[in-house]
């Protein structure tokens, strides 16, 4: 390697260096030529030597440790409310229901009240009948004849069942119009009200008048 270029990397060598010493103990850079023709670069002052301006360097500012981001816990459930009682007073259990329409209520009773925010369901053999309410009274219509089974729920919010009574019987029957005229016969005043008293089986009422014209 000729002696020109091996002169100028050791003085690009020893810049770097002191380049890297200025940067870490704040220190000034000079420059000269020496007797030999060499330059030569130093932190000390030297007879004829110029300083080096040494431009600052870009420092990347490393970002602070962020704290982690606290993960979204999902709220606990709230505790089950527990009701003393949940019966069905009526039908009463095991009791038979006579209508024509097939046409009954159901009532329930708790303790304590009924808390906000819950309501009751009925089921009806096993299937939800009609839409959840806070209503203790559950009109049925056109229940078919027969024996069938009632159970209400006290359901919360996310529609957990809080309390559900067991399954109880009724049995419906639907008497004919003919059936219930025979248990209870129909009187005058009973025709064109009662629907098992038309108006048009009302009998022709004797004239008053002259009994013995018939």
């Amino acid at each position: 390697m000729p002696d020109d270029l091996k002169r100028f990397c050791r003085s690009v060598v020893a810049l770097c260096a002191l380049i890297s010493l200025s940067q870490t103990a704040v220190a000034e850079v000079y420059t000269y030529v020496d007797a030999n023709g060499n330059r030569v670069f130093t932190d000390q002052p030297h007879r004829n030597a110029k300083k080096v301006d040494i431009a600052p360097t870009n420092r990347v500012e490393q970002p602070a440790n962020k704290p982690n981001r606290v993960s979204r816990v999902k709220a606990a459930p709230s505790p089950i409310f527990r009701y003393q009682l949940l019966r069905i007073l009526a039908p009463e259990p095991d009791s038979t229901v006579r209508d024509i329409q097939g046409n009954l209520n159901v009532t329930v009773t708790n303790e304590p009240e009924l808390q906000p925010g819950h309501v009751y369901r009925l089921l009806l053999d096993g299937q939800l009948y009609a839409a959840p309410t806070r209503s203790p009274v559950f009109p049925l219509t056109n229940i078919d004849r027969g024996t069938h089974q009632l159970s209400v729920e006290i359901v919360d919010q996310t529609g957990r069942v809080l309390e559900r009574t067991p399954n109880q019987p009724f049995h419906l029957v639907r008497i004919s119009l003919s059936q219930k005229r025979l248990a209870q016969p129909c009187k005058n005043d009973d025709y064109g009200v009662r629907p098992e008293c038309p108006i048009k089986d009302k009998p022709e009422e004797e004239s008053s008048f002259f009994p013995f014209f018939r």
